[in-house]
């Protein structure tokens, strides 16, 4: 895989530099929410148009459905670019057309564009392996290098990440490089005690990764809407909590396998619970009592995992070496049920360990609920991808780059 640097060395002035970045950002309305996304790949845009490289980003954002819709439209990022950027920054209303191709023509030496969604064009996420090398040969037009700096993507074989990288001279940014030498530190000759937190709504998207982590880790650490499943699994009742019943085999059978390789699988032992999802917009007071695992009522629903759980999971990350934390622990948008998640991202900043946070839902967490970024071994711009590398899975853009 040909470094950032090493494509600089060979010079990049006055050539079309195509930077397939993650802009996938949150929105509201045309706001940008958490801007965490693009001032990570900011430095590598920066680096080559100060080079002298006629850069051309391109990215998806949410998913609309292979047609322009104004509602993910990537006009509020490239905004933001500009301005971290301390530059203008040009913006083409579509992908492959003449907006595209007016723009980049009119690119001088050292300066930035970003084109439209590339979600807006089918091509982009087919499964057609014709439809994709079409969508790729057009934008193969716009550059004359590729640089693949997008790793929340990575996993994903789109044109714009599997495809395109074939057919220009290609390097990885410095995002993506960073991204994997850490997800290396996890998974290569990992400091111990190892700890792994895993939050989020659903256990099934998460028990790949589980069955990875059951021959590496030291101990996991279960919450989020997740747990439930592991507490109904336990034979105990969740009330009106989420729960993946046909998941629930599974898990028993990774209860199991888990006490057999002596790795440390923890549950919650008190929740906080709610008959009322919380108002997420409108943030009114919740209405929540505090109970214990396997005593949540029937009408309720679990939200958080409780104190008492906060103070058991900090006394389990405080003599780490190495933590990985994928997943809140609990409805962190609201602040009644915000106390679970800010308790592990307090106990990760408390811990000497390296720690990481992975996945887009904790990396907005810690930056709302006020941590410093710094404070953290490494905030990965990629969920999806990290969990995937993690499981020993290729991952299409970096394959793609190492051809």
């Amino acid at each position: 895989m040909k470094t950032i640097d090493e494509l600089l060395a060979e010079g990049v002035a006055g050539k079309r530099v195509f930077v397939r970045a993650d802009l996938n950002v949150p929105l509201s309305g045309d706001t940008i929410t958490d801007d965490g996304r693009i001032r990570a790949v900011q430095p590598t845009i920066a680096k080559l148009a100060a080079a002298g490289a006629r850069v051309v980003v391109a990215s998806h954002l949410g998913r609309p459905k292979g047609a322009p819709d104004p509602a993910f439209s990537l006009a509020p990022a490239a905004k933001r670019l500009g301005e971290l950027l301390g530059a203008d920054v040009a913006f083409a209303t579509d992908t492959v057309g003449s907006s595209a191709e007016e723009t980049v023509a009119a690119l001088a030496d050292g300066q930035v564009a970003v084109i439209e969604n590339l979600r807006f064009n089918a091509g982009e996420t087919s499964k057609d392996d014709a439809e994709r090398g079409a969508f790729a040969d057009r934008l193969a037009e716009l550059a004359d290098v590729y640089v693949g700096d997008g790793f929340g993507a990575v996993h994903r074989k789109h044109a714009s990440v599997f495809d395109l990288p074939a057919r220009l001279p290609n390097a990885a940014g410095d995002l993506i490089a960073t991204e994997v030498g850490v997800l290396k530190k996890l998974t290569a000759d990992v400091k111990r005690p190892y700890v792994v937190v895993l939050g989020g709504a659903k256990v099934s998207d998460k028990l790949a990764v589980i069955d990875q982590l059951l021959g590496k880790a030291d101990r996991i650490l279960i919450g989020g809407g997740m747990a439930y499943t592991f507490l109904y699994a336990k034979g105990y009742e969740v009330g009106i909590s989420l729960l993946q019943k046909d998941q629930v085999d599974v898990v028993k059978e990774y209860m199991a396998r888990a006490e057999k390789n002596g790795v440390e699988l923890v549950l919650p032992v008190d929740i906080l619970a709610s008959a009322d999802f919380p108002d997420l917009k409108g943030k009114t007071p919740a209405e929540f009592i505090t109970v214990d695992a396997d005593a949540i009522p029937a009408d309720k629903e679990g939200l958080d995992i409780g104190p008492k759980t906060r103070e058991l999971y900090a006394s389990k990350i405080a003599d780490a070496e190495t933590v990985f934390w994928n997943g809140p622990v609990g409805v962190f948008e609201h602040p009644d049920y915000a106390g679970g998640t800010r308790a592990i991202a307090q106990a990760l900043v408390d811990s000497d360990a390296f720690t990481v946070v992975g996945g887009g839902d904790s990396a907005a967490a810690v930056r709302t609920l006020g941590f410093d970024e710094n404070a953290f071994g490494h905030i990965s711009t990629g969920g999806g991808a990290s969990l995937e590398y993690l499981e020993g899975k290729t991952l299409p853009g970096l394959a793609a780059l190492e051809v």
